[in-house]
């Protein structure tokens, strides 16, 4: 089976139906980025689910509509031909997808900003490592500090590669996240905050003062040079990697 823009197709029926039980689906609107071959899909609907399937292909979008007419007239399944980076996405409570690698992180990033009440994804478990690594660690990275300022996240479990079709080169894991009600710490300008650790983490290896010195194009000179002349010389010296969560919040916070 051919991986249509970086999918790979669950074929594993007992892993479909730990992904779709992870969280309680009946009678929710839940979205599903990459749908595929329908695999998930049809455990979703199983469980009750009301799904709202967004896949980049047409002719898997053709595919899916063949599928699955019956729960189409019924209005339990709608099936949107559109890239999730980018396209208008329906109204939805909760997400359970098993994501394109390639899109992960942007994919990650919108979903938090649009906001959910949970969402099971599938990730690379580089990238689901990565996503709970601590801040203040060498594996902590944008991505850490972003999800982690504004959600819960748990691994659930790991996938190997012949769960899958064609079969990845990776492992993969499963990972529930929840949205907090407010940020972990108080983030004056959500924007702001995100450029701020977009920023810091474009030069990672640098110091805090170096990374703010270097951020053209990202954040407001003015700012920069002000906040540099009000920070702690312990956080100006030290790397982005082993700030602390609340160490990203005073900064962005910083007038």
């Amino acid at each position: 089976m051919k991986a249509y823009h970086d999918q790979h197709f669950l074929i594993d029926p007992r892993a479909i139906e730990r992904i779709a039980a992870v969280a309680v689906v009946k009678d929710k609107q839940v979205l599903e980025i990459g749908p595929g071959n329908g695999a998930l899909t049809r455990a979703l609907l199983n469980n009750g689910a009301i799904v709202h399937a967004v896949e980049l292909d047409r002719h898997l979008c053709e595919e899916l509509t063949d599928r699955f007419s019956e729960e189409i007239c019924r209005e339990q399944l709608i099936v949107q031909q559109g890239d999730a980076t980018r396209c208008d996405l329906p109204q939805f409570e909760m997400v359970v997808s098993n994501l394109p690698y390639s899109a992960s992180s942007k994919i990650t990033f919108r979903l938090l900003h649009i906001g959910f009440t949970e969402a099971v994804l599938m990730y690379q478990s580089e990238f689901a490592d990565r996503m709970v690594a601590p801040a203040g660690t060498k594996d902590c990275g944008r991505l850490s500090i972003m999800v982690q300022t504004y959600a819960t996240v748990q691994q659930c479990f790991k996938l190997p590669p012949n769960c899958f079709s064609p079969k990845p080169q990776v492992h993969s894991t499963v990972v529930k996240i929840v949205p907090r009600e407010q940020p972990i710490f108080p983030i004056n300008d959500r924007k702001w905050y995100a450029d701020v650790v977009r920023a810091l983490f474009s030069h990672r290896r640098k110091t805090v003062r170096n990374c703010l010195r270097g951020s053209a194009g990202m954040l407001d000179p003015e700012w920069v040079q002000r906040v540099i002349t009000m920070l702690p010389e312990e956080i100006l010296k030290s790397r982005p990697e082993e700030l602390y969560l609340e160490d990203f919040a005073t900064i962005s916070n910083m007038a």
